[in-house]
């Protein structure tokens, strides 16, 4: 055997053991060896070098089944500690976690429009080092930087392609915050991300086909199979908010018309609600100047009917686009997500009836959608994800 694929073996035997003391820790060694047909020394040699790493810690002592108690192994969630950057159009949200994805600190960077390429790329270092700063006594610790761009993103080598938002183009993220800072780095589209976030730390925990759908400013959908990401050829995989609904609609950013965007997303409530109003609609919202989306639901929340009644509309058209997305990839579970799906309470109702109504099999019909519980950070929580993934699922050999 060569020593590479020597290697390799061994670094998917302790991705192995990491996963399911992960999973199911506290655990035994000998449970471990049962569960994953390893053999128990491969399990004891690679278990040692994992607490060697401060990965795995022993815990308590285990029941016995007639010798000594078992000594109980969990994974280490104080560890290390990863950066997680949201670069979203207007700001940069930069969190520290642990493995578990606890939030250490935060802040905000606020972005100045509009920005060239090289400015962009300043900003994302800049926001990094504030980050450290607020973070001194966990440096030594740090293992990596997840990025969650919006866009079109080339995970392989770290580039985003096409960030609409900014209306930016082929910046190298990945090679720019490694030649600056000492750590690994992973780049991802931010919906795609968001999908890994409810893997690792939500509601997604047990979907072998679960697919997120981000609803904000724009409208994308990130889509995990067993755990992994999907793609797509090009990279565009998860872009449903380019999927046509309407073919005389309004006219999308992307320059098509009556894309489920342009009716679903926090812009487009602002914009349909404005035209009601124009055509006579009764609101409490009459009077509101530069009205968005945000407006809309806090008149919701005031009992503003027709406002109501407006996002009760919004939830028809997003459940009719999760009924398309259900016949095409029939998921076990669709998470919302995005400054939208905050107004579950009246859009949620409406989404499942819509899909209840329109899905072609019972089992469809059944299809779980709820609205993410991770909060304000869970695009960056994606990207802290991205480095977990690559320290527990594909091979535990990250240099630390």
């Amino acid at each position: 055997m060569k020593r590479g694929s020597f290697q390799e073996m061994k670094a998917l035997n302790k991705s192995i053991i990491l996963m399911k003391i992960l999973n199911d820790g506290p655990i035994s060694r000998a449970q471990i060896a049962k569960e994953t047909k390893l053999t128990p020394p491969t399990v004891g040699t690679l278990v040692r070098e994992l607490i060697e790493k401060k990965m795995v810690l022993e815990s308590s002592q285990g029941e016995s089944k007639g010798g000594r108690k078992p000594t109980m192994l969990i994974i280490n969630q104080k560890a290390y500690y990863i950066i997680g950057l949201d670069a979203g159009p207007t700001k940069i949200d930069a969190i520290l976690t642990d493995l578990s994805g606890k939030v250490i600190s935060n802040i905000e960077y606020k972005l100045s429009l509009p920005l060239t390429e090289d400015e962009f790329l300043t900003s994302l270092i800049e926001a990094t080092e504030a980050i450290l700063e607020q973070s001194t006594e966990y440096i030594d610790d740090i293992i990596g930087i997840g990025v969650a761009m919006h866009g079109v993103v080339d995970a392989e080598t770290g580039y985003s392609l096409y960030a609409p938002n900014l209306d930016l183009y082929n910046m190298p993220i990945s090679d720019t915050l490694a030649n600056h800072f000492s750590y690994i780095v992973k780049v991802e589209n931010d919906a795609r991300a968001l999908a890994l976030a409810e893997n690792w730390f939500g509601q997604g925990k047990n979907s072998e086909r679960l697919v997120v759908v981000n609803i904000g400013t724009g409208v994308g959908a990130g889509v995990t199979i067993d755990g992994e990401l999907y793609r797509g050829e090009s990279y565009i995989a998860g872009e449903i908010g380019h999927m046509t609904i309407d073919l005389k609609g309004e006219v999308c950013t992307c320059g098509n018309r009556g894309c489920l965007q342009t009716l679903i997303s926090g812009p487009a409530i602002s914009t349909r609600t404005k035209k009601m109003i124009d055509e006579g609609a009764v609101t409490s919202l009459s009077e509101v100047k530069d009205l968005t989306s945000l407006d809309v639901y806090q008149a919701a929340e005031a009992g503003d009917a027709f406002a109501r009644e407006v996002l009760r509309e919004t939830g028809s058209y997003i459940g009719i686009g999760l009924t398309n997305l259900i016949h095409t990839l029939n998921p076990s579970q669709i998470v919302l997500s995005g400054g939208v799906s905050k107004a579950g309470k009246y859009i949620l109702p409406t989404i499942k009836a819509t899909i209840d109504k329109r899905a072609l099999t019972k089992t469809a019909k059944q299809t779980m959608v709820n609205i993410t519980e991770l909060g304000d950070h869970a695009s960056a929580l994606g990207a802290v994800a991205l480095i977990i993934v690559e320290l527990f699922a594909k091979n535990g050999e990250i240099t630390i």
